[in-house]
Order: C-alpha cells, then sequence, then structure tokens
C-alpha cells in the first residue's frame, strides 16, 4: 500500500460472515479480539461482499492464487476469509492459520522495538547515528562520477541523524530498485541481505559505501531499518531476533511470528507465485532464499507471521501502545511514530499522498493518494503482496495476505476500496 507502484477452487472459502477467532485461542493463546457482525460496528456485510467477489474473480482468472482478508473494527473481528489455494499443484485450500513471508511488513516491527529503547532514554532522535555506530563517522556524499569513472565524493552538510534512519533521510539507497552509481556500489561490495549473515555485517559494509544524496535532503527507501536494527542490538545488548521476541512477540502473544522460514511450521506456508511471460502464475524462482532468515535476522525483512498475529500487532498501535492489558509503547510514542516526520522538516513527500512516520508509512493526503482512505491512515505492506492499513478515526484494521513477486500494487489497491467502501457509519 505504501511502496512505491514497482515493484478455480473455493474450498477455503469460510462459510457464513464469520470465523470465531475464540475457536483459534486454545492453539494460540494471548490477547484477541472479540468477534462480531459487520453491520454492529458500522460495516455493511453485503459491502464487504463485493471485496469476496473481487477477490474470488481474480482467483478465476489466474491473477493470484489465493488470500487471506482480516478486518477488524472498533476492537472486533467482523470479516475473515481465506480465499483460493495455497498451492497450485496440489490444490490444498488457503488457510486462515497459514504464515506469510511478510518481506517489507516487517519494518514496523522494528522500529517499534527501536522505539522501546528510545522510552529507556537510550537515545534521543536528533542523536548524530555515530554516536552509537562509529562506522558511519566517515561517511561520504555521492556527488558525481569523473571523465575517469571514479565516484565524486564530498562531505556530508551535517551529520546522519537517528530521526533520518527512522525515516529513510539518512542518504540510503537499497541497492534492488535502482541502478544509479550508489546502487552499483551496493551490488558491487556485498550490501545484501543474502549474502550478510548479520545486521551488523550488512551495516558495517553499508557505512562504506557513499551515501545516495545529503542526510536530510529527501525521503529513499533504504536499507535504514537494517541500521535500525543494529541499533536495537546495541541499545539492549542482543540479538535482535531475541530483543523483538521479548519485548513485542511474547507480550502480545504472538506465538506464530519468527523469523525466516522455521521447520516446524513450513508446511504451513504457502507457495510463492510470480507472473510467466505468458501471464500464467509459476513458483518464484528459488523459494527458499527467504529461509536465509531464519537463522539471520534483518531488520527491514525476514519476518513471518500468520494474519491473526500480525492484527495483535496492528492492533497495539492503533489502540495507542496497548493489547489487552499488555503495553508495549506510551501513547506519545505512537503519535510521534504515526505523525508525517517529512513535510515539516522541508522534505517531499514518500508515495503520492503519503509522508513517513517513525517506520511507517503515513497518508497526508487522501487527494493525491487517489483512493478512498483517511488522513492519518498509517502502515505498510510487503513485496510479496501484504499489507496493513491502520485508520485511528476508524478505529479500522485491515490486512491482506498472500505470496506473489512482485507486489501487486493494483490488487492492493482494489483491496482498500473495497474495504473504506464498506463503511457506512
Amino acid at each position: 500500500m505504501y511502496t512505491s507502484r514497482r515493484l478455480t477452487s473455493f474450498a477455503a472459502l469460510i462459510p457464513g460472515l464469520l470465523l470465531s477467532l475464540a475457536s483459534l485461542a486454545a492453539a494460540r493463546p494471548g490477547p484477541l479480539l472479540p468477534t462480531a457482525t459487520p453491520e454492529s460496528v458500522g460495516l455493511s456485510g453485503e459491502r464487504l461482499g463485493r471485496l469476496d467477489r473481487y477477490l474470488e474473480q481474480q482467483i478465476a482468472a489466474g491473477r493470484t492464487a489465493g488470500g487471506v482478508v482480516l478486518i477488524a473494527r472498533r476492537g472486533k473481528v467482523v470479516h475473515f476469509k481465506a480465499f483460493g489455494t495455497e498451492d497450485l499443484d496440489s490444490r490444498r485450500p488457503m488457510r486462515t492459520d497459514d504464515w506469510f513471508r511478510l518481506f517489507s511488513m516487517t519494518k514496523p516491527v522494528t522500529a517499534t522495538a527501536l522505539l522501546t529503547l528510545y522510552e529507556q532514554g537510550k537515545f534521543q532522535l536528533t542523536d548524530p547515528l555515530s554516536k552509537y555506530l562509529p562506522a558511519f563517522k566517515d561517511v561520504k556524499v555521492y556527488a558525481g562520477k569523473a571523465a575517469n569513472g571514479e565516484l565524486i565524493l564530498e562531505d556530508p552538510k551535517r551529520p546522519i541523524t537517528i530521526q533520518d534512519v527512522f525515516r529513510h533521510s539518512a542518504g540510503f539507497s537499497y541497492g534492488y530498485f535502482g541502478d544509479s552509481e550508489v546502487d552499483k556500489a551496493y551490488r558491487a561490495n556485498g550490501v545484501d541481505y543474502f549474502k550478510s549473515d548479520s545486521v551488523r555485517e550488512l551495516t558495517e559494509r553499508l557505512a562504506k559505501m557513499p551515501l545516495a544524496y545529503q542526510p536530510g535532503a529527501r525521503f529513499q527507501y533504504s536499507f535504514a531499518h537494517d541500521v535500525q536494527a543494529a541499533l536495537i542490538e546495541v541499545f539492549s545488548g542482543m540479538p535482535l531476533a531475541d530483543y523483538c521476541r521479548k519485548v513485542i512477540f511474547e507480550p502480545l502473544g504472538m506465538k506464530d511470528t519468527a523469523y525466516g522460514v522455521p521447520a516446524r511450521v513450513a508446511a504451513r506456508f504457502p507457495t510463492t507465485y510470480s507472473p510467466t511471460p505468458e501471464g500464467k502464475l509459476a513458483p518464484t524462482a528459488n523459494p527458499e532464499r527467504y529461509a536465509h532468515f531464519t537463522e539471520h535476522a534483518m531488520g527491514g525483512v525476514g519476518l513471518s507471521s500468520t494474519p491473526t498475529d500480525y492484527l495483535r500487532f496492528a492492533q497495539m498501535l492503533l489502540n495507542g501502545g496497548e493489547l489487552g492489558g499488555v503495553r508495549i509503547l506510551g501513547r506519545k510514542t505512537v503519535q510521534m511514530m504515526t505523525t508525517d516526520q517529512l513535510v515539516d522538516a522541508g522534505i517531499a513527500e514518500g508515495y503520492p499522498g503519503y509522508g513517513f512516520g517513525l517506520g511507517v508509512g503515513v497518508l497526508t493526503n487522501p487527494v493525491r493518494n487517489g483512493n478512498l482512505s483517511t488522513a492519518g491512515q498509517f502502515g505498510w505492506s510487503g513485496i510479496a503482496t501484504t499489507t496493513v492499513v491502520i485508520d485511528p478515526k476508524e478505529q479500522l484494521v485491515a490486512l491482506y495476505f498472500e505470496q506473489y513477486l512482485p507486489e501487486d500494487r493494483d490488487l492492493l489497491d482494489y483491496f482498500t476500496t473495497l474495504v473504506y467502501q464498506a463503511l457506512v457509519d
């Protein structure tokens, strides 16, 4: 939903309006939301049927194998359904408790973990990054290319701050989506998730690369969340995976959330598909590369989870940092996290109608975004076509999970439209 515009068996359909989350409580204890009819919380069941029919049509057309929808409003789950199959060869029905590779939906979790350390007084947002990660002390900025092919480098006009790292304005790039000289340098020097065994190794390589622009000059999607993860390890003295498990997953009862592809639940992962030149679906090449993150946790990608587990995390943020009597963040911290950090700093919006907070995309202008939505809505999506919409004004959380690479941006836009059109009160 917030990333750039980049990159038929219905046996899994659940009869009736709801699948009760209460029936799942014994298998996955923890704070759960009650269920309700859509009408009792201001949604139209008939209009939500339009979303169901749209997804059924996409499956029948061969656009996707299947997915899961989970919608909650005013603290109650009102729509929870699985569609299609998790594997086209075996025709296994998609299940609501399947695990999904979240890719960039890992980022809000990493940001939340770092903010718990901010609340402990470990740092200030305005602190220089190099104060805690000295490798960034002597970083240079790309300023062009000389006639002999060498890169022209200049000193940064100001230090990278931790606030820059939160909002993707530090000067980093990603190396995957562009072909700039900095992106080429990343690829040539192994600044890559699959060539790094830890966030510390990844960030040490990153610190040796030139910045793509002056700190604070613009928003650019990047390895910034992996730098956040390295900071988590510095401030906590714990590996990233252990810290997130201790301060987020265990307190919230997120027992079906982990890094990579844990062997014990590997059978619960849907096959990841990509389009062929003929417009068909084929299993993604090297689909188990994601298993790299099982033992090598990263900050920008790597988490896997179920819809109900991610709902716990999202509802906690919607509630101002608390769920089921468990507080992860203070109310004012969540307020700052979900406030746009770009425009007031003179930085252009990240994507049409969207700014960026401390680790999440924040909708600032629904008109420029061109879709049904609410100013202040926040969340993020993953490149395998997973997304979360969190809307404080409407007290709404909407999740859609499937496994399709690259991200089907158009389908996720329709998902958002068809969720919001069902709001009637």
